[in-house]
């Protein structure tokens, strides 16, 4: 079936990988065919993409019935879903595409409801405030876990299980321990008393079989729900679909006065805590596969994760789940481990090793604040160091505000005036400096573009260029979006997803206020592209070591400096607000400066030309420092106002 029969629907983009030659499908398609299946979803029609001539015939066993699947030519992909990894979805209007998994298998659970409200099951799988991994990997470690580690690691072991027969895998190994923590959940206080309550009942009565000794007594497929107690009782209640009346029992008095601190704790029932979530989704076709190859290369291992056990059990135990796994291939069972056991002290071993390498990561990555930052500035200034502000090549330009359209004025963004005429401000630096850069045909990315100030200015201003906004807040996108079509513009798409998944060419990147390392990841992406960047950094003070960088960043600095005092530099350039004393914004600005001079040498060692500068007016805003590069093929900055105001006119 061809790409244009099915515009009525969303269409879903999932990767098909190859085995042996032959067509298998990779995690992550795995996880969206799953949920597809557990929710019941019908609003996409579903797109296997192949990256040579093959067939889906040989997967039908892993595709659910319920679902319209077409099989799709990598090449013949939609021109901005081939810019993106999957698994992505374009949007009816062809126009806006959501990208990486975490961020597709929240919009199908969103479809889903649009079409169901009832569905108190599949709204349950957003947590708490609907929070259930939203946050990007590059900030969330749990969403790191589950979208990267996990699966990566379990592919890993995939390829090769019998040289990993006893070395588990240090992100599963990350997940047992988690699970083995005591649970903390909103509002868990009440649901603790109840707990309590109930000890304190079967303590009465006598019985072996209560919450304090949840194992004892149970027979092969007896009711998790009477063996694991309040815990499991409470998690499923919520997965009804039909309301489940309040308790009207309250506490006795003697209840009601325990302390806090001495309630007993909640054990785990689900990867997040208490509640079957879009994690546990997630996770079931990964540990699925990984039990099912370690069962039958290595299942003395199994002696080593107790709790994931127990959560695999748990969550067959969901209703839908069975349902849903047989419907795409998956076989659930409850994993049998062998009498022969390993030492007991082994698997602690491990999971210690495993605590305490996170541990060092995060000591590493977080110092503790100590002094101040004059010293560490004298320390610069003695080895030749200093911020150095190049001076700004347009100052007075503006873009003619009061003839542009309505819906491009910040205004229209819900924002107060004084605010209005400060983004205008900052709005005509970047269109400056992005206008000198850009040439007829090339594409611009607007990353982190919130509700689209800059890219929707860029795609008015330059019309004869494509834009690009990359935003992973579905709200802002959605926002930026409609101010688009009011505007009719043409040459703009719009990409939901944390950067790293967008991996289309483009030759200008652009960034208003990326916070802490969101700079130097959109500096890294600009760089592996080519592209030039210009990029106004802000939130100094959270920038911390990540997975692909580590500060300082440039040679000099770190030769000089320790990564504690970098973070004091950091800490001190977010000290510029304008109702602070004038010698302490000065400080923060220098040490701006500083911070953005390690960024731009680091950039230089691959070539790039460039600029830190001031933008003008400096009220426009506390952080109003730019970083301007240009890669190694264009060098200068000759930025002439006059050919400026033609560009945009034009």
């Amino acid at each position: 079936m061809k790409h244009t029969e099915a515009k009525q629907y969303p269409s879903l983009y999932l990767e098909v990988g190859t085995q042996n030659e032959d067509p298998c499908l990779p995690l992550h398609t795995s996880i969206a065919l799953f949920l597809l299946s557990y929710c019941e979803c019908k609003s996409f029609k579903v797109f296997l993409v192949f990256t040579k001539p093959a067939s889906s015939l040989s997967l039908k066993n892993q595709l659910p019935d319920t679902l319209d699947v077409s099989d799709i030519q990598e090449k013949d992909l939609p021109h901005l879903v081939r810019g993106c990894r999957l698994p992505a979805v374009l949007d009816e209007t062809g126009r806006l595409c959501r990208a990486g998994l975490a961020v597709v298998l929240r919009h199908i659970i969103n479809k889903t409801l649009e079409a169901e409200p009832s569905r108190n099951d599949v709204l349950a799988l957003l947590g708490f405030k609907k929070t259930c991994l939203k946050a990007c990997a590059e900030v969330s470690k749990w969403t790191r876990l589950c979208e990267i580690g996990i699966p990566m690691a379990v592919e890993e072991h995939l390829k090769n299980p019998s040289n990993q027969q006893q070395q588990l895998p240090l992100s599963i190994l990350t997940l047992e321990r988690r699970l083995a923590e005591p649970v903390k959940v909103h509002n868990d206080d009440k649901i603790r008393r109840q707990k309590l309550q109930e000890q304190r009942r079967n303590e009465k009565k006598g019985s072996p079989g209560g919450p304090e000794n949840p194992d004892s007594g149970s027979e092969p497929g007896q009711s998790l729900q009477v063996k694991d107690g309040l815990e499991l009782r409470a998690a499923l209640a919520k997965l009804s679909v039909e309301s489940v009346p309040a308790s009207t029992t309250r506490e006795n008095s003697e209840i009601r006065k325990v302390r806090t601190t001495d309630l007993p704790p909640l054990e785990h029932v689900f990867a997040e805590g208490l509640y079957f979530t879009l994690t546990d989704v997630v996770l079931l076709p990964c540990i699925y596969h990984y039990l099912c190859s370690v069962q039958t290369q290595a299942a003395s291992t199994l002696h080593q994760l107790p709790h994931l056990l127990r959560w695999y059990s748990r969550v067959q135990e969901v209703p839908g789940v069975l349902r849903a796994a047989k419907a795409c291939g998956m076989t659930l069972t409850i994993p049998q481990v062998p009498t022969s056991s390993i030492p007991a002290q082994s698997a602690e071993d491990n999971i210690t090793s495993s605590m305490e390498q996170e541990e060092s990561q995060e000591m590493t990555s977080q110092p503790p604040f100590v002094g101040g930052p004059r010293p560490t500035m004298t320390k610069l200034k003695e080895n030749g160091i200093e911020a150095v502000f190049a001076p700004h090549p347009c100052p007075a330009w503006t873009l003619p505000w009061d003839s542009l359209p309505a819906a491009i004025n910040p205004t229209e963004g819900k924002m107060s005036n004084i605010r209005a005429v400060r983004k205008r401000q900052q709005l005509n630096n970047l269109v400056a400096m992005v206008t000198e850069l850009a040439r007829p045909g090339y594409t611009i990315v607007d990353f982190c573009s919130g509700t689209g100030h800059v890219g929707i200015v860029l795609a008015h201003a330059l019309p004869h260029c494509q834009v690009l906004l990359i935003e992973n807040k579905e709200e802002s996108l959605v926002r930026a979006q409609s101010r688009s079509a009011e505007l009719g513009l043409e040459n703009i798409g719009f990409i939901q997803a944390n950067l790293d998944y967008f991996t289309g060419p483009f030759q200008v990147g652009v960034a208003l206020h990326a916070c802490g390392v969101a700079t130097d990841m959109v500096t890294e992406h600009c760089i592996q592209a080519g592209a030039a960047f210009v990029i106004s950094p802000c939130c100094y003070g959270f920038i911390q070591n990540a997975i692909k960088f580590t500060f300082p960043k440039s040679k000099r600095f770190q030769e000089t400096l320790s990564y504690k005092e970098h973070m004091i530099l950091c800490r001190f350039a977010d000290q510029t607000a304008v109702q602070l004393p004038p010698d302490r914004r000065l400080i923060g600005k220098q040490c701006m400066g500083l911070v953005d001079l390690d960024r731009s040498w680091a950039a230089e060692t691959h070539g790039y030309s460039v600029q830190v500068m001031t933008m003008e007016p400096e009220s426009c805003s506390p952080k109003n420092n730019m970083l301007v590069g240009k890669p190694p093929q264009r060098s200068g900055l000759n930025v002439d106002a006059g050919q400026l105001e033609t560009a945009v006119h034009n």
